[in-house]
């Protein structure tokens, strides 16, 4: 490139410019999509920021009014006037609605928010008398042990997350992430992982579940402020949960690794830089033509129990989810490939409702409880996509 730059000194800078242009784009694709060389290219380019075309106001609307229902849901009303934390719903709802507080000029946690924050904390400070989310005796045979080991990562996570940008842990993330460290199994082909909720439902209840769960805690490790992830007292502890992803890892649906990723991003040395780009190369191959990814795509064989088909095309959850980690893993804003999976997202808004698409892995909407529980999918895609459009906003 320098020695073109050289021959062609003497012509007039505009034409020179024009030249160098041609021969930077040539050079790039030369290097190929997957080659550092192009990667870096593509992070050197300056940002182009566009006006956001989703609607911030809507999904927060969204949002909102599924938690609300949530929590006042009869199933899932739990001891001592709590409710359960839901993978689909809570947990999603806890992570993504704080990002809308700027959109919204909202300076503290909206109403919805305190209320499922008081509900993680009333149950972190009650966790030696509260009952599990579910019991052997009403669900059958572990699944007191699978409640405790689910939820202490789940509560880890969301107060965690919740003061990330605190200089310290408060008392309550302290005890949460010492009840999800007590929770951790020592022993055994789970060793480093939690025990999770097995009900047979893809992508957070089935027997790879605890799988996500351990990807979960690492993700919570950390986002906990104060250096969290160095402290002496967990160093155990943290090897354990470390091995165990990577020993496991190649055994997994794709939707497991894409939270590895997302997890390798917040927890540095997680994963090998190849690793990661081995990753990032298989979630791209799998991006459909019109810039989105499908659910079904990233979960390997799994059939639906109602025995219908399987939904192909792209939807919000797998969208968002993977925009999402491949933002924390540091894609560059101007990758094509990034550009194409937010266009898609902004394009896919409901605007009316708010939500993004999305669609079960386990039964279509004729086999759901009701029509509220035909949401849960879109609940969480709703989430992780205003993640990735923030995300993408902000950048």
């Amino acid at each position: 490139m320098n020695a073109i730059v050289q021959r062609i000194g003497s012509l007039p800078a505009f034409l020179v410019t024009v030249i160098i242009l041609l021969c930077w784009h040539a050079e790039t694709r030369a290097a190929g999509p997957g080659d550092p060389k192009a990667m870096a290219t593509y992070v050197d380019q300056p940002e182009t920021k566009v006006v956001s075309s989703w609607d911030q106001k809507a999904a927060a609307a969204y949002l909102d009014q599924r938690q609300s229902w949530w929590m006042e849901w009869p199933r899932a009303a739990r001891d001592h006037d709590t409710f359960c934390v839901s993978c689909h719903t809570a947990v999603p709802y806890a992570l993504s609605r704080p990002a809308l507080r700027k959109a919204l000029a909202e300076e503290a946690p909206s109403v919805n928010e305190r209320r499922l924050l008081d509900n993680v904390t009333k149950r972190v400070r009650l966790w030696r008398e509260v009952a599990p989310f579910y019991s052997d005796a009403e669900r059958g045979a572990y699944k007191t042990a699978e409640s405790r080991g689910t939820e202490s990562v789940l509560n880890a996570l969301i107060l965690a997350s919740n003061e990330a940008q605190n200089r310290e842990l408060s008392n309550d993330a302290r005890a949460a992430l010492d009840n999800m460290w007590a929770e951790q199994q020592i022993k055994g082909s789970k060793k480093g992982a939690w025990l999770w909720l097995r009900f047979a439902n893809e992508p957070w209840e089935a027997d790879d579940s605890d799988y996500y769960g351990a990807t979960l805690a690492a993700i919570a490790v950390g986002t906990a402020p104060g250096n969290y992830r160095a402290r002496p007292e967990i160093q155990s502890n943290l090897e354990m949960l470390r091995q165990y992803l990577n020993r496991e890892s190649a055994a997994q649906p794709t939707f497991n690794r894409v939270v590895l990723l997302w997890a390798s991003a917040r927890l540095p040395g997680l994963l090998q830089p190849e690793q990661q780009r081995a990753m990032i190369d298989e979630v791209l191959a799998k991006q459909q033509a019109d810039g989105g990814w499908s659910l079904s795509s990233l979960a390997g064989i799994w059939k639906r129990h109602d025995g219908t088909p399987q939904e192909a095309k792209s939807d919000g959850y797998a969208t968002g989810l993977i925009t999402f980690a491949l933002q924390q893993a540091g894609i560059s804003p101007e990758n094509a490939r990034h550009k194409r999976a937010i266009a898609w997202l902004e394009a896919n808004q409901n605007k009316t409702e708010g939500c993004w698409p999305a669609y079960s892995l386990n039964k279509n909407e004729e086999h759901h409880l009701s029509p509220d529980t035909t949401r849960f999918m879109n609940d969480a895609a709703t989430a992780y996509s205003v993640l990735a459009l923030t995300e993408a906003d902000r950048r």
